[in-house]
C-alpha cells in the first residue's frame, strides 16, 4: 500500500500545539502564576522609578495592560452587512423588525440573545 495513504490521519489534532509549545506555554504559565504576586511591586517601582531609575508611570500602564492580554483575549472585530455586501438598511422598519435585527445581530455575535 502506498506510504502516503497510510499515514492519512496520522500526527496531532489539527489545532494542537506540538510537543516543544505546548512545554513552553507550561514554563510560562508556571513562571507568571510563580510570580503574579510579584507584578504590583514590578509595576510600581517602574512608575515611581526606584533603583535610580526615572518614573515612568506610562511605561507602567503599557506593561500592566500588555500583561492582562494573556488573561483577558481581546475580542475580535466583526463586520455586519446588509444585503451584497451593502450598507445595513434601518429606515422604515417597525419596533419589531428592528427587535427581530437586534437579536439575530446577538444570536450571530455570542451564540445568544
Amino acid at each position: 500500500m502506498n506510504k502516503q495513504l497510510e499515514n492519512i490521519g496520522a500526527g496531532r489534532p489539527k489545532g494542537s500545539p506540538n510537543k516543544a509549545t505546548a512545554a513552553v506555554r507550561e514554563a510560562i504559565a508556571v513562571f507568571a502564576e510563580g510570580n503574579a504576586h510579584k507584578l504590583q511591586e514590578w509595576l510600581d517601582d517602574i512608575a515611581m522609578g526606584v533603583g535610580g531609575n526615572k518614573p515612568d508611570p506610562a511605561k507602567a500602564a503599557d506593561l500592566y495592560l500588555r500583561a492582562i492580554e494573556y488573561h483577558i483575549p481581546k475580542l475580535a472585530r466583526t463586520e455586519m452587512t446588509g444585503k451584497d455586501g451593502g450598507a445595513l438598511e434601518f429606515a422604515g422598519m417597525s419596533d419589531n423588525e428592528l427587535d427581530s435585527k437586534i437579536k439575530d445581530a446577538l444570536l450571530a455575535l455570542n451564540g445568544k440573545v
